[in-house]
């Protein structure tokens, strides 16, 4: 099977992310959240960072105008209608995902690979909410998505051993290196970099440290590029704490228990980069 356009399920950081990374290696690209200005705040994220790229001499204006020009919006799921894959990175919730799939079930058309950026949920789940489950597979960027190479493929239960080599296949396309993962709680990404967040998290909470001097003790200690406390503002501490939340209740293990101050944070509104305040302050 041959990947030629390729859709790509909400225009957050993620979204947006892949659909820069599928667009410059050449594949026509529908970037689609539920409303066009959504959508359009997603392309002027494109927009920046290929900027950046350009400023950088990592790509030439001639790159930037193609890639720009492989990009269309969307603020309809009835135009996967002409897609071969449609890769969700909606919000990280089973209830809209399954909804996501539901409707992609009927409108994409009957060859169409089904794939979710999920970070943590069950594929099998999402799978069954279509009549495709072979085509249903788990394909999880890192963040930030031009930058980082990794890309975790997760196989569901049913999932073909054809569209398993396609995804393989179309991570190497997009510059990306795949690894197949087992459809657990957290994958493997998460349930190792979630738990050390969750732990350096648990130091502040009981005041062994504040956040720059853990951060630095793992970045300098460990010689991690970001400490886990940026880290958390970059992903969102609403999302590192749905995470957390799955692979608690996933495994019943209280080492996954998300500490009481991450959820004081969330429910103030802290939620790290993206609400100008989490572990650091970034108004401004």
């Amino acid at each position: 099977m041959e990947i030629k356009r390729i859709m790509v399920i909400g225009a957050g950081q993620m979204g947006s992310g892949i659909a820069q990374t599928a667009a410059l290696a050449g594949f026509q690209t529908v970037l689609h959240d539920i409303s066009f200005e959504f959508a359009n705040k997603g392309l002027n994220t494109i927009k920046k960072s290929l900027s950046k790229f350009l400023e950088k001499g990592k790509i030439t204006a001639e790159d930037m105008e193609a890639t720009l020009g492989r990009l269309q919006l969307s603020d309809n799921l009835e135009n996967a209608k002409n897609c071969d894959i449609v890769i969700e990175a909606a919000s990280e919730k089973m209830e809209i995902k399954s909804q996501i799939f539901r409707t992609l079930d009927e409108v994409a058309p009957a060859h169409a690979i089904l794939a979710s950026n999920t970070s943590s949920l069950p594929i099998t789940e999402l799978a069954a909410c279509t009549k495709r489950p072979t085509q249903v597979i788990g394909m999880h960027f890192m963040n930030p998505v031009p930058l980082m190479k990794l890309v975790e493929i997760i196989r569901g239960l049913a999932t073909s051993d054809e569209v398993y080599q396609v995804i393989e296949d179309l991570a190497k396309q997009m510059g990306k290196v795949p690894v197949a993962v087992n459809d657990v709680p957290g994958f493997v990404s998460n349930r190792i970099s979630q738990v050390m967040i969750n732990e350096a998290i648990w130091c502040l909470y009981e005041g062994v440290g504040n956040p720059e001097g853990i951060d630095t003790i793992m970045k300098l200690g460990f010689n991690h590029p970001m400490g886990p406390l940026a880290l958390a503002d970059l992903i969102g501490l609403d999302t590192v704490l749905s995470i957390l939340e799955i692979m608690h209740e996933g495994y019943g293990d209280p080492r996954y228990r998300p500490c009481p101050l991450l959820r004081k944070y969330v429910k103030a509104g802290w939620l790290g980069r993206k609400s100008g305040r989490g572990f650091y302050n970034y108004e401004g």
